[in-house]
């Protein structure tokens, strides 16, 4: 299984906190955020596998816990 988390934006655009997906078929980021969400993927968008950012290519595997996160701007 992996465990997918939301935050900001995205969690109030998606209507959930996290989700648990089957670790079947879903090979890398790109994947996980395809049996999610039915929108394209931000080109700016954050995301982590068990607490390290990586890219959206980057694959995943039974147990991970994945994070999106949207670009945060401050000031």
């Amino acid at each position: 299984m992996i465990q997918v988390k939301f935050f900001a934006s995205l969690r109030e655009r998606l209507g959930v906190a996290e989700r648990t997906l089957p670790a079947e078929n879903l090979h890398t980021i790109s994947d996980v955020w395809s049996a999610v969400a039915d929108f394209a993927m931000p080109a700016n968008l954050l995301v982590a596998i068990n607490h390290d950012y990586v890219g959206r290519d980057h694959s995943v595997s039974d147990g991970d816990e994945v994070a999106f996160f949207p670009p945060v701007t401050g000031g």
